[in-house]
């Protein structure tokens, strides 16, 4: 196989600058590839798709697959009989294991439970050679002499700020980044979502990050935390992902932080999915990842209009292969080039919307909750999925329930327990935590599940953002 890692990185780089037909050509070659692969390796695939034609069959030939049917058939998903699912689940089960590779090749991450099922999903070493190059080369834009060099950090002090637990995407490659590149450790930390905020800004305070990676609801509380004068730093860019991104709140953040804000989609599917340029489009990595707007049926959605959910067909990645995989993302294909006269496609991501939570503590001082750290005791500390827990008090959350996840023996009490842990470490051990046997609603506009909501003021447009 020709490709090494400079071979990528030169890959990368070239195509970026390529026409939209040279894009598309590539593309096709590559899911040629990974049809063939799939079809030889994947029992699951094989038997997906047998009724195909060649493996030069249009995409849209290919029926859709889920997560529930991937993660039914996950030991017939893998191209490697070795990957199986008692086998990842002992590895993330171990904390230990967090940032290293699994049978010694393969990264696993795992993705939160916002549509009902928990996802585990297994790279392989050119994956992740991709991913890193489309990481250096587009969103980055570094240039070849900084390619194989610690000066692509140089003088930066890198923060991520993130749900930790898991093996989740973000923190786990930023885990094993370290470890391969000891260097690394006093230039680039991950600082967890789930303790006390003082204690965040404390810590942030300390390191004086030069560069901060993190979700738009926590982005927002620190640049509160800025205003006020608590948080103390000084960024020159913000890196923000994994939920949307409105104008106001990008607009919010930048003002209070003094620094630009870059937005990123990726997925635990594929991790640089898109990245925005100077002009502000969101650029879809589509010479290496495929992504179809689509309606409820299936159908192609029209460009310009958001779509009911979206498919995703990873190229990179030939250990578990993804192709037309139901991503659950809402998002907007643009009919229009971007100024930024890169042939690349521009997308609009919908994301998750959940609210931060505000409660006081018994001396009367403000604790907010983000909605990432109230989620991840619930699924991880919890082992619970399909749920939703609202604000319905000054001092009360319920939590809500999907019917499959009210029937697993004692969630509520798990739930209930994690949740209790977490609020005890924040300070408000007096708040309690209702269940009632009720389902999560979504919301009347968007048809969205929110996970987490302010029950007392949902649903008025623009609410949270009328102080600034």
């Amino acid at each position: 196989m020709w490709w090494t890692w400079p071979g990528i990185l030169w890959d990368a780089a070239l195509t970026g600058q390529a026409g939209p037909e040279a894009i598309d050509a590539v593309a096709r070659a590559r899911l040629s590839r990974l049809v063939h692969a799939a079809r030889q390796d994947s029992p699951f695939y094989a038997r997906h798709l047998r009724a195909l034609g060649g493996c030069d069959a249009p995409l849209s030939a290919i029926e859709p697959v889920t997560r529930p049917a991937l993660m039914s058939a996950f030991d017939d998903w893998a191209t490697d009989r070795a990957i199986t699912r008692a086998g990842v689940d002992a590895f993330i089960a171990d904390p230990e294991k967090l940032g290293t590779d699994f049978l010694g090749r393969y990264a696993v991450w795992t993705s939160s439970g916002s549509t009902g099922e928990h996802g585990i999903y297994v790279h392989d070493a050119h994956a992740l050679a991709v991913y890193d190059a489309l990481e250096l080369v587009r969103f980055r834009r570094l240039g070849p002499a900084q390619w194989m060099s610690a000066a692509c950090l140089s003088g930066e002090r890198y923060a991520m700020v993130a749900a930790t637990g898991g093996h989740f995407a973000a923190h786990a490659t930023a885990t094993r980044l370290a470890r391969v590149n000891p260097w690394l450790g006093e230039r680039a930390r991950v600082f967890t979502i789930q303790q006390p905020l003082a204690e965040l800004v404390e810590a942030l305070n300390a390191y004086q990050p030069t560069l901060l990676a993190t979700y738009p609801t926590v982005a927002e509380v620190l640049a509160d935390e800025q205003a006020a004068g608590r948080l103390r730093v000084r960024l020159h860019e913000l890196w923000s992902g994994g939920e949307h991104l409105s104008e106001a709140v990008r607009t919010y953040i930048a003002e209070r932080l003094g620094c630009r804000v870059r937005e990123a989609y990726g997925a635990s599917e594929f991790m640089p999915i898109a990245w925005e340029c100077e002009h502000g489009g969101l650029h879809v990595n589509a010479d290496w990842v495929l992504l179809e707007p689509v309606d409820a049926l299936y159908r192609p959605a029209p460009p310009d209009q958001p779509s009911h959910t979206t498919l995703i067909t990873n190229l990179a990645n030939f250990a578990q292969p993804l192709i037309r995989y139901d991503i659950g993302d809402r998002i907007t294909w643009s009919s229009t080039p971007c100024a930024c006269g890169s042939p690349l496609p521009t997308v609009k991501v919908e994301g998750r919307c959940n609210d931060t939570l505000a409660f006081r503590d018994r001396h009367g001082h403000t604790i907010k909750l983000l909605p990432l750290a109230l989620a991840t005791a619930v699924e991880e500390d919890a082992g619970v999925f399909g749920f939703q827990l609202a604000q319905t008090g000054p001092a009360s959350l319920e939590l809500r329930l999907a019917p499959d996840a009210a029937r697993t023996g004692g969630a509520p009490e798990r739930c209930r327990d994690a949740l209790a842990r977490l609020l005890d470490a924040q300070g408000l051990a007096h708040v309690r935590v209702d269940w009632n046997g009720r389902a999560p609603e979504r919301d009347a506009a968007s048809g969205k599940l929110h996970q987490v909501l302010n029950a007392q003021r949902h649903l008025r447009p623009h609410a949270r953002h009328a102080r600034h």
